[in-house]
């Protein structure tokens, strides 16, 4: 009787660190409406500080091939020249986040294919904070006066506006990587049970459009268009769906 008690007791012990077992890996485990509300709101956030630098901040401070006019621009607006390097900089951390949002979101799918696309869009993110550096190097060259000491004006201009060249030549080439990431990404969708399959279509075409645009210079240029401009949309209409439909995705067991 005594044996018998014992191995209900242990049968009981069992279940009981089977469910606490199961409880912890659910509890520890992102769900899937946490990854899409993530990388929605990562995707928001770098949606509003890219345009930021790159359509008002940069057109506005930097003169294209003109280093004495840019630095002019930059010396006597600094405040905004370092807000627009630091919208750079949350856009390129957002991708980060925005990497691992989608990898547990696709994972279901295939979790080779979303770790595979998770790395490509990590490279890129590396490789834009990087590039970041350059605009750094152009900041401190201007606005430090002992360069001055170092170089006479025009050099240092011409320095300067080298390393802004640099910062948009070296992010642009690590776009590539962001558009294999979106194609692998689109894929993926269009494979899922759970994201409409339209939102893959138009994240391959828009992963298209990048990689047109970023090649583009160096097999055809010739060609004056930037295809990125016509296809850009994909990725804030999945923007949009992950904010407004992803708390909604229904989990599997």
């Amino acid at each position: 009787m005594d044996l018998h008690n014992q191995n209900d007791k242990h049968a009981i012990l069992q279940l009981i660190h089977y469910k606490k077992h199961i409880m912890t890996n659910r509890t520890n485990k992102p769900s899937l409406r946490a990854a899409a509300l993530i990388a929605g709101f990562a995707i928001f956030t770098s949606a509003m500080a890219a345009p930021f630098a790159e359509l008002y901040v940069y057109p506005k401070l930097v003169v294209p091939y003109n280093g004495a006019e840019t630095a002019k621009n930059i010396m006597a607006n600094k405040t905004l020249f370092v807000a627009g390097m630091f919208a750079y900089l949350i856009t390129f951390m957002c991708d980060v986040v925005i990497a691992w949002g989608l990898y547990v979101l696709l994972k279901p799918v295939n979790e080779n294919l979303s770790l595979l696309a998770a790395w490509f869009r990590l490279v890129y993110s590396v490789l834009a904070l990087v590039a970041l550096n350059n605009l750094v190097t152009a900041f401190r060259l201007l606005t430090t006066p002992d360069y001055l000491t170092i170089f006479e004006p025009a050099r240092l201009y011409a320095q300067a506006m080298v390393s802004l060249r640099a910062f948009r030549n070296h992010w642009y080439f690590g776009i590539i990587f962001f558009a294999i990431h979106l194609e692998i990404l689109g894929y993926l969708i269009t494979r899922s049970n759970y994201i409409p399959k339209i939102l893959g279509v138009l994240l391959i075409i828009t992963g298209l459009g990048y990689l047109l645009t970023t090649v583009r210079p160096y097999l055809f240029p010739e060609i004056n268009v930037d295809f990125a401009m016509y296809t850009f949309y994909g990725e804030l209409i999945f923007m949009l769906w992950l904010l407004i439909k992803g708390p909604g995705i229904k989990e599997s067991n």
